[in-house]
């Protein structure tokens, strides 16, 4: 296991993989943009590590918001940024997929205007195989620099 500023950020639950031995994703460096403006979204961010076997990671939720989406910042014709939701995320076998600012991300949705920075939260990644991973996720308020890991 990897170890972050956090600790260590992650339990797994193991489903059976293509090899017919355990299948595991990690996640770590996991944090949440806060909402500068109360009732706005905040933000999600992690990083992946595929396991043996390629993975979908299908929903991410977290306990201070009601819901959560995957989205895709990008920058269309012209220049003009925008963003697109994804239904699921590809977690190939023994790679890393970052979830960062600028990139794919998860929007959350209604945070408990309780949250407060510095504060540890917990995200849900749920995968198609029923695999699930709990991590913790650092608050970091809207104007406060991202974390380093």
């Amino acid at each position: 296991m990897r170890r972050t500023g956090v600790g260590v950020a992650l339990v797994l639950v193991a489903a059976l993989g293509g090899c017919g031995g355990p299948e595991r994703v990690t996640a770590d460096d996991a944090w949440i943009r806060l909402p500068a403006v109360p009732g706005r979204p905040g933000a999600a961010y992690f990083t992946l590590h595929g396991g043996r076997s390629d993975a979908t990671l299908i929903d991410v939720s977290a306990d201070i918001a009601v819901r959560g989406a995957m989205h895709e910042s990008m920058t269309g014709a012209g220049g003009v940024a925008g963003m697109t939701p994804l239904a699921s995320v590809a977690v190939p076998a023994k790679a890393k997929v970052v979830f960062a600012p600028g990139g794919r991300h998860v929007m959350l949705f209604d945070i408990n205007p309780k949250a407060k920075a510095g504060r540890i939260y917990n995200l849900t990644l749920n995968f198609a195989n029923g695999g699930r991973i709990y991590v913790g996720a650092t608050a970091v308020a809207a104007a406060a620099p991202a974390p380093s890991f």
